[in-house]
């Protein structure tokens, strides 16, 4: 009878071998140092021109027209440092009243698309109708399709049916501009959507409404998310259109507001900073309190299994 000797290499399980890494990163499962400079640098680049901006906005007219806001930090600049230019923004320039127009514009134009959407989104997902496919395929390729060219059109029925000048008439145009990357990104998601619950709830008798109230829009939480980011963002930063249907007047918003701050001898750069940062507020707000979705929304769909 022969002993058979287990060796130590047959009884411990053969392991993949890494991939060796490469001589600019000694650890592939990290970022190397060379990664890491080249986003330092591209950080630094971004930065350097709102760190001017924010600089400037709290500088003197004297001192903004004689040195450049790199010289806030040496000599007298810090001690001479006003918060006047933002005082001035908001009460002398009517930023005021554009920042409640701003609000007024963007809100139903955040939160109505993506209701609309929504609902779409459920039928394009678990309905079943004749077309569904080609109807999802032409709502999709709209995205294509550039705002100004619907502008001409859009501007003359306005002025048919008495909407020119109205916040009615910025809502329409960025709800319908809004929409189809809106029904993309929530059908998109729907689609991952456990497909076993909806049945559950057909079997228990819901209905379609009951089913896209109870089920389907809780869950697609994180997709209505990362649209309304997106869509808050586009619609409070958004001067071309506001220009066109609204014009400036005592319904501008900030972003029209800002084009009155620098005069045409070039002057007012101070006031344009601090008028500029103003408008910032409320949208990092809305980023900051919304990030945690952001990528959850972004991502799902793209991978499926």
């Amino acid at each position: 009878m022969t002993d058979t000797a287990t060796t130590p290499a047959a009884a411990t399980p053969s392991k993949n071998r890494r991939r060796p890494a490469t001589h600019v990163d000694a650890n592939p499962a990290k970022a190397g140092w060379f990664t890491k400079i080249v986003l330092a640098v591209l950080c630094v680049v971004w930065m350097v021109p709102i760190l001017g901006t924010f600089v400037t906005s709290f500088r003197t007219l004297d001192d903004v027209n004689s040195s450049g806001w790199w010289h806030f930090f040496t000599g007298s600049g810090v001690r001479d440092a006003t918060i006047a230019n933002y005082h001035h923004a908001l009460s002398g320039k009517g930023m005021g009243e554009a920042f409640i127009n701003s609000l007024a514009i963007t809100l139903p134009a955040t939160f109505i698309p993506i209701l609309v959407a929504a609902v779409a989104a459920y039928a394009f997902t678990f309905m079943e109708f004749r077309g569904r496919d080609f109807l999802f395929l032409l709502i999709v390729s709209l995205l294509v399709v550039p705002n100004y060219v619907a502008f001409i059109p859009i501007t003359k029925i306005y002025r048919d049916v008495g909407l020119n000048g109205t916040f009615a008439a910025v809502w329409l145009a960025h709800i319908g501009f809004g929409m189809s990357l809106a029904i993309y990104i929530l059908r998109n998601y729907m689609a991952t959507l456990p497909k076993t619950v909806i049945e559950s709830a057909k079997i228990d008798g819901a209905s379609h409404f009951q089913t896209f109230y109870r089920l389907v829009l809780p869950m697609s939480v994180p997709a209505l998310a990362s649209f309304a980011i997106f869509q808050f963002l586009w619609v409070w930063n958004d001067l071309l259109v506001a220009l066109v249907f609204l014009g400036p007047g005592d319904k501008e918003p900030v972003t029209v507001n800002l084009t009155h701050f620098k005069t045409q001898l070039g002057q007012g750069w101070e006031l344009t900073t601090a008028g500029g940062f103003l408008t910032m507020i409320l949208p990092i707000i809305v980023f900051l309190a919304l990030q945690r979705f952001f990528v959850r929304g972004l991502t799902a769909g793209a991978v499926k299994g």
